[in-house]
């Protein structure tokens, strides 16, 4: 079994931000289980449900979502891990369509691979970065 160190939460923190930086869906969707969950109150909107369930859903999701909002761009603020759980929570700043919020992600690893992730989005506080 796979047992993810700080360091390596910390790392998958980073890369996750730095891959949905350059829009590779490919790469955000790399660590994740073959069935892995994910839910987030935008997916409803472009889905249809709040849950996304296995890899090519999520691609597909992430894909149109994406193609939704090209101005995308994460500037990263924090992590924090927790080995025992394999749980690290992203915390970043979500610049697109003219909007700017503070979000965190949730994001839970079995023997390595991400199987649950939730998003949790914050008010727009494009002002406050003015």
């Amino acid at each position: 079994m796979t047992l993810l160190t700080r360091a390596d939460l910390e790392e998958h923190a980073r890369t996750w931000i730095d891959a949905w930086n350059r829009h590779d869906v490919d790469a955000v969707i790399a660590p994740f289980a073959s069935g892995a969950v994910f839910v987030s109150p935008r997916a409803a909107v472009v889905t249809g449900k709040a849950t996304v369930r296995g890899r090519e859903a999520l691609h597909d999701y992430w894909k149109r979502a994406l193609a939704a909002v090209p101005d995308l761009v994460f500037t990263f603020e924090t992590a924090v891990c927790d080995e025992k759980s394999q749980t690290v929570v992203v915390h970043y700043v979500s610049h697109a369509g003219g909007k700017t919020l503070r979000a965190c992600e949730l994001m839970r690893f079995e023997d390595g691979r991400q199987v649950y992730g939730e998003a949790f989005y914050g008010a727009d506080v494009s002002e406050a970065f003015e």
